[in-house]
């Protein structure tokens, strides 16, 4: 059985620093480029980063490019969102998915070409 399971989230003032782990299980974890994906109270969802198989390339929001950085372990099978400065507009939960890859670029998000979800960790920015 593929599992996702995202851990890490929770309450930060902005300015402060999360970061988010993804557990992968199920399936072969460093054959897939992976995802983080988020969805804000009363939007949809927002691709944030995505990093190919090997963990040697990466593409990331223009948002937050300089305060988030993915990474993944492929030998414990972990994807990782290191957060910093983060701002109130971050606030969302969280979700990492198998990607395609290279990430496409569509005008609205397109959750089908995203196989596998983990069921998503909150990230609350608020003072």
């Amino acid at each position: 059985e593929v599992q996702l399971v995202e851990s890490g989230g929770g309450l930060v003032q902005p300015g402060g620093s999360l970061r988010l782990s993804c557990a992968a299980s199920g399936f072969e974890f460093s054959s897939f480029p992976m995802s983080w994906v988020r969805q804000a109270p009363g939007k949809g969802l927002e691709w944030v980063s995505g990093i190919n198989k090997g963990g040697g390339s990466f593409s990331i929001l223009d948002s937050v490019e300089g305060r988030f950085t993915i990474s993944r372990d492929n030998a414990e099978n972990i994807l990782y969102l290191q957060m910093n400065n983060l701002e109130p507009e971050d606030t969302a939960v969280y979700f990492c998915a198998t990607s395609p890859w290279p990430i496409p670029r569509d005008r609205v998000f397109d959750k089908s070409k995203y196989e596998f979800w983990g069921q998503g960790t909150q990230v609350t920015v608020s003072s």
